[in-house]
């Protein structure tokens, strides 16, 4: 091959790998939690919903979703929701929406990567970052136990059923290490 044919399909492979890694990235959910060290997370079986003050809630059709969703994640892992005033544990959420510019840059032509020539256009868009906080407190001790957030690119499909499976997908994501592992 001759050294334009390799250039080329060095530049190919190259963008090829930027698309990849920007799809993967975009798909991705950005999960992390947070705990009290030293609290004894077997002695909890019952909790209870509470609302966090201050807190921004989805219309009431998510409301519902959503705790569906950490209701299911948490009787897998043996909890019990109660309706009683005293629960081992509150549990309690909260969203944001936040907005965030995305540049998108587009070129073509040009002789290689050293050379000039060729034209590019860059767009810029807006794209809503969604977070999902969920926080766990200690009803006995009045105290924040666990706490972590789930954050995704919001691209919401139409379909409802395909939306429940990602908040699924997202909430069993974000509990996947609640109660947090026994280190030995």
């Amino acid at each position: 091959m001759n050294s334009k044919k390799i250039d080329g399909l060095v530049q190919l492979v190259v963008l090829m790998g930027i698309i990849l890694i920007t799809c993967v990235a975009a798909l991705a959910q950005d999960v992390s939690y947070n705990y009290a060290q030293g609290t004894n997370f077997s002695n909890f079986k019952t909790y209870k919903w509470v609302n966090i003050p201050g807190a921004e809630y989805p219309n009431q059709i998510l409301d519902q979703q959503i705790k569906q969703s950490i209701d299911s994640q948490l009787a897998a892992k043996g909890f019990i929701k109660t309706g009683a005033d005293i629960a081992d544990l509150y549990v309690g959420y909260q969203v944001s929406i936040s907005q965030q510019q995305q540049w998108n840059a587009y070129g073509m032509g040009g002789m290689g990567w050293r050379m000039g020539g060729g034209m590019a256009t860059a767009t810029s868009s807006t794209i809503q970052i969604g977070t999902l906080g969920f926080d766990v407190y200690d009803q006995s001790g009045k105290q924040l136990i666990w706490r972590g957030s789930a954050t995704k690119t919001l691209n919401p499909p139409k379909d409802p059923s395909k939306k429940q499976k990602n908040l699924n997908n997202a909430v069993a994501k974000l509990l996947k290490d609640f109660p947090p592992p026994v280190k030995k």
